[in-house]
């Protein structure tokens, strides 16, 4: 009778935070309408250019749409794209838009609307911005048409325009996407296959869209961010629930149908419950890593950057941060261990923590015990305990660390302020990227090395750069192998960042949910609910 009575007042707990209706008859007739989600993290930037995070990406491809798409292969295809030519010389690209694209506040897509999100996504993008430097000119020569102008054939045109992660190209009204890049949107309007109810946006609480009726999707199959976008449900929630705990007793209850994200230790749990599956919704696993501010002592110097990333060790932050060895294992390599350009060639990083050898070249490098402001995100329990180890391990090689807890959507505001770390700025963080972000040198958001238009951190290097542009223009991929090893020792000899071990994550759904893509994000089209 006290687990039933305790079950709920759970349960009336998670309606509460999502502002649902508790009654029966409300929950029985949007049963098979509306789809529930509790989402990784809280959402409070809903402009997926300006910022990287996966939150807000994914908030993108809810309200939003793209040019093309990357199916489960890898290989770009089509999407508000229709048709496409390229000129001999390979430096004139024509697109056609398919018919008949409207965004929500009822103005048809044209050219110079995709030909505006280019600019701002690239002013954004470390793909988007090296392509850009091969850039002549945009023209939008009609309403259904824009063409790429190119002063030198660039290799990986559709792979840019079709990137499946952050940041992804998404293309908006010109009103809207004239905002500088670093100016958050004020305003979603989009013509992706749900619309975003700002009425009942709820920071903290819940995010709501609903069906757009005149989104049409394309005829191809399904297949990661690529072919049909077929909605199912009428409505979809996002129902931010912050205790981890709360969130799986809401997902065994049936309160919610999807949680993005479980927390590692929560999986022989939700495996044993016969109500739940349990699916991999991101290809290829993810990697955790450290990033640096260069902008500001200590890690302006490249010997200090050096010592932690000989202090920091894989095998102890795995085994705090994920526990199960069948999720988690050590790589070395900065691109994803399992993926086209991987390599263990890494100069001096290994991943195994040497505290003596990080302390002597600390003493080295003239460190003076200045604080290094590390922060932590409370509320995200896929990389909560990172800092904590990461803390130990630096401190142990002689580093002064004060870490700073925050929610996720603080420290993401956070690190995008240059200011000195006593004045509110900071020294590191610790984050994630799925494979699909980190597969080459112009994927990569830490080897962007343009400084301070490039990703928070702020990385300037000229030779990664050229080694980047080298890599785009191959044409084989013996050559392009050849560059991602170069341009991956390069990033290591500068210390762009530290990878701290690879991951799998599967998102666990009522066994009623059906239709989940893998993709390179958490995308929720396709999706049925019995």
């Amino acid at each position: 009778m006290k687990k039933t009575m305790l079950r709920t007042l759970i349960s009336a707990g998670v309606m509460a935070m999502a502002g649902l209706a508790a009654s029966p008859a409300i929950a029985q007739a949007d049963a098979q309408s509306t789809l529930r989600i509790v989402p990784t993290t809280n959402i409070t930037v809903l402009d997926p250019i300006w910022t990287t995070a996966y939150a807000s990406r994914n908030f993108g491809y809810m309200v939003y749409d793209t040019l093309f798409g990357t199916d489960a292969e890898g290989n770009i295809k089509p999407q508000m794209v229709d048709t496409w030519t390229v000129s001999d010389d390979r430096k004139t690209w024509t697109f056609k838009l398919r018919a008949g694209l409207e965004f929500s506040d009822g103005t048809p897509v044209t050219g110079e609307d995709v030909v505006s999100s280019i600019k701002r996504w690239a002013s954004r993008d470390s793909f988007g911005g090296l392509m850009a430097k091969s850039v002549d000119a945009y023209e939008a020569p009609d309403a259904n048409t824009f063409v790429i102008k190119l002063n030198e054939p660039f290799g990986m045109v559709l792979e840019a325009l079709g990137k499946p992660s952050s940041n992804v190209l998404f293309i908006m009204p010109k009103r809207l996407a004239d905002t500088p890049g670093d100016t958050q949107l004020k305003e979603v309007v989009g013509s992706g296959p749900y619309l975003f109810n700002a009425d009942e946006f709820r920071p903290g609480e819940r995010v709501v869209f609903v069906k757009n009726p005149k989104y049409k999707p394309r005829s191809d199959q399904p297949s990661g961010t690529a072919g049909a976008k077929n909605v199912y449900t009428n409505r979809v929630e996002w129902v931010i629930i912050r205790d981890p705990q709360t969130a799986m007793n809401a997902l065994l209850n049936g309160e919610v149908d999807i949680y993005e994200q479980p927390a590692f230790d929560q999986y022989p749990t939700l495996k044993a419950n016969a109500d739940i599956q349990l699916a991999e919704a991101v290809i290829a696993g993810s990697q955790f890593m450290l990033r640096f501010n260069f902008l500001q002592p200590p890690f302006d110097n490249e010997k200090v950057r050096r010592a932690a990333m000989l202090a920091l060790g894989q095998d102890a932050i795995l085994r705090t941060q994920v526990g199960s060895p069948e999720l988690s294992k050590y790589c070395k390599s900065l691109f994803p261990c399992g993926t086209p350009y991987e390599s263990q060639n890494t100069g001096d990083y290994t991943g195994i923590a040497n505290p003596q050898k990080a302390k002597a070249l600390l003493a080295e490098a003239g460190y003076k015990g200045e604080p290094v402001v590390l922060l932590r995100p409370t509320d995200n329990p896929t990389i909560g305990k990172l800092p904590l180890v990461a803390k130990q391990q630096l401190e142990q090689a002689g580093f002064k660390v004060d870490m700073q807890a925050m929610d996720w959507q603080s420290l993401v505001s956070r690190r995008a302020r240059k200011d000195a770390p006593k004045a509110g700025g900071w020294s590191a963080f610790m984050t994630s990227w799925s494979a699909s972000d980190i597969l080459n040198p112009l994927t990569m958001a830490p080897m962007n090395a343009t400084g301070e238009k490039g990703w928070f951190g702020w990385l300037e290097d000229a030779k990664l750069e050229e080694i980047k542009r080298k890599f785009a223009m191959a044409q084989t991929p013996e050559e392009k192998k050849k560059f991602a090893e170069e341009a991956q020792l390069r990033a290591v000899e500068v210390v762009s960042h530290v990878p701290v071990g690879q991951y799998s994550q599967p998102v666990a759904m009522r066994k009623n949910i059906s239709g989940l893509l893998p993709s390179g994000a958490q995308i929720y089209w396709n999706i049925k609910k019995q």
